[in-house]
């Protein structure tokens, strides 16, 4: 997943918090990046690009030239799995996020098959993608 962030520094600073570390650096002056990295999440293997907020590169949502098509932002949220989504949470709004779910959610998530009890949480980070903290479960 990408990243556009309003706040460079910051935006990788937070995600720095949670256990990613930059992996590589980069720009590309011909799509106006000065600023551009790819942190991974060795615990959960996950990487993280984090580009600045004048990267002219397409994304979803906004057209990159006048002739192309508009495209809905498909992306709903970054899910993180954890072992106390509240406590997550509580991190993630020390760190500067913004609470979304004031406190824990207990769902179940059924089809009429199975059931599956979820906990979890969410925030904005401060960049402003929405986060969500999930306690492992077991979907098989």
């Amino acid at each position: 997943m990408s990243i556009k962030a309003k706040d460079f520094e910051h935006t990788v600073d937070f995600y720095k918090n949670f256990g990613f570390e930059i992996v590589h650096s980069w720009s590309l002056p011909d799509f106006n990046l000065e600023k551009c990295v790819m942190l991974h999440n060795r615990a959960i293997n996950y990487y993280l690009e984090i580009c600045d907020e004048n990267a002219a590169i397409p994304t979803q949502g906004r057209k990159r030239r006048p002739d192309d098509e508009y495209i809905e932002n498909a992306l709903l949220h970054i899910c993180f799995v954890v072992k106390d989504a509240d406590a997550a949470r509580k991190q993630a709004l020390e760190y500067g996020a913004k609470d979304l779910s004031q406190g824990l959610f207990e769902l179940d998530l059924s089809n009429g098959t199975k059931t599956i009890p979820v906990r979890n949480s969410l925030v904005y980070s401060p960049n402003g993608e929405v986060i969500e903290f999930l306690e492992k479960i077991d979907f098989g």
